[in-house]
């Protein structure tokens, strides 16, 4: 038993000496039991002054309070992605994101085990993303922003009236400056039709820089906005956020209710009066940014899941547009399917006539959850397999030939339970008029308004039995 105890340990501390992440494991004194390298690497030490000694001696800047690690095994609360500043044994500073959790025995608890990345690391890879954003930044020319914009609002395709309605008022409000929002599921054409306000807009010769909120670290996204001061952190340089990049521009925030809370409300301010302010520096400076905002939900579901500051919202609903799932634009489906055969023949050197009647109605019914992204991505693949003049049934991805059968499955089964519900309705009927004519067929028949033939062979049909469990049919005949 102590052998196997031993092994286990063993092929424990050699996995997780593997795992690519920081380990720090401490027992109920806060005193370190296991430490792996990627920790000390991350905290400028070494295995050997961290290991039996108290987390609080190693790292003198932590306190009771402040230390996750025995915070957690207080509280018997896990902690998710925390941001720690701390100062190690040797006065280096160290930045790293935590997630924290208390080791439990028995129902008690019996230790903590950190697991940590290395912030300042990830804010230097956010840095070099910033570097090149800087760097592809066009001058100040009209066909610099044509390319850096490749759409305009001709490139939203539609015949759907209420979606040729919202690109004519979007080429009309595009010359504001107010504050924009937009929204719309996945994949019906939201950074498009955003592009395209930029390209009518006065700001056309100016930078159209894109950010998804819920692309970037919540402890990196502020830095990415709003830019960096030398020595906010260790390694910190002076260097642009995209308010600043896109200044002169538009700035498009995509999927703004994955924002944190406290960060919407610092992108208000800059909202409101245009100043923006890099992290770690007191000086401001002016910006001249137009915000367009989308999300993939509703605004009014984000804001009762607190997913948007409603004081935010309100700044960003100045120029509200809405744009229409797939499955609300049905006569966009063969258009828009027609348009991507016409581009992939291009493309795979094909020939392909259209789509058949069949695939079409299936294609209207199908909910387009992925909208018309899907649609395209669909087509490509049927192009990519289709040997005939005409996309097929045989054709479609493994996932809606599935949906396909289903639906034809679905359909017979309803058939079939109609028939069913019809046939036990009936039977009732003919059950309630025999007990009210005390079993005579004739009157019966004359009760249901029925031919007595067509009664009786109802009841041969439906074996209707009386309460010595014979055929009711012979009785009812005998009784005449």
């Amino acid at each position: 038993m102590t052998e196997t105890q031993s092994i286990s340990k063993e092929v424990l501390a050699a996995i997780l000496k593997g795992i690519d992440e920081g380990i720090h494991v401490v027992d109920l004194n806060g005193n370190t039991i296991f430490y792996n390298e990627i920790a000390a690497r991350h905290d400028g030490l070494e295995i050997s002054e961290v290991i039996g000694r108290s987390v609080l001696k190693v790292f003198p800047s932590l306190n009771k309070e402040t230390s996750t690690l025995l915070k957690v095994m207080k509280t018997k609360k896990p902690i998710y992605n925390q941001t720690q500043l701390y100062v190690n044994l040797h006065g280096a500073q160290i930045e790293t994101i935590n997630t924290t959790l208390p080791i439990t025995v028995d129902g008690k608890v019996a230790g903590a085990v950190e697991i940590a990345k290395d912030y300042s690391r990830l804010k230097l890879l956010s840095e070099s993303l910033l570097d090149l954003r800087k760097k592809i930044k066009q001058p100040v020319k009209k066909t610099a922003a044509i390319s850096n914009v490749q759409y305009t609002l001709d490139s939203l395709l539609t015949i759907n009236k209420e979606m040729q309605n919202i690109k004519k008022e979007a080429a009309k409000l595009a010359k504001s400056d107010s504050p924009i929002l937009v929204f719309g599921e996945s994949g019906c054409g939201k950074e498009l039709f955003v592009q395209g306000l930029h390209h009518a807009s006065s700001r056309a010769d100016g930078p159209f820089i894109a950010q998804n909120c819920a692309a970037i670290p919540e402890s990196l996204l502020e830095s990415i906005l709003f830019g960096t001061a030398k020595g906010s952190y260790t390694g910190a340089v002076d260097r642009q956020g995209i308010f600043e990049l896109a200044d002169g521009g538009t700035l498009f925030l995509d999927e703004i209710h994955a924002m944190p809370i406290e960060l919407q409300a610092k992108l208000l301010r800059v909202l409101e009066d245009g100043i923006v302010r890099r992290v770690g520096s007191p000086k401001s400076s002016q910006v001249n940014v137009r915000v367009v905002a989308a999300m993939n939900i509703h605004p009014m579901e984000a804001l009762e899941k607190n997913q948007i500051r409603t004081d935010l919202f309100y700044r960003l609903n100045v120029l509200t547009f809405g744009l229409l799932p797939l499955r609300d634009r049905k006569e966009d489906i063969k258009f828009l399917a027609s348009h991507f055969i016409r581009g992939f023949n291009q493309v795979f050197y094909k020939n392909l006539s259209g789509i058949r009647e069949d695939v079409l109605a299936f294609f209207r019914q199908y909910p387009w959850p992925g909208n018309v992204r899907e649609l395209k991505h669909t087509i490509e693949y049927m192009m990519n397999v289709c040997e005939e003049d005409f996309l097929r049934a045989e054709d479609l991805p493994v996932i809606m030939k599935q949906q396909l059968q289903k639906d034809k499955q679905g359909f017979s089964i309803k058939v079939q339970s109609l028939k069913a519900s019809m046939e036990e309705h009936e039977k009732s009927l003919i059950e309630k008029a025999l007990q009210q004519t005390s079993g005579n067929i004739k009157r019966a028949a004359k009760l249901l308004e029925v031919p007595r033939q067509t009664l009786q062979y109802k009841l041969t049909k439906y074996n209707i039995k009386n309460n010595d469990q014979q055929p009711v049919c012979s009785k009812y005949e005998s009784a005449e």
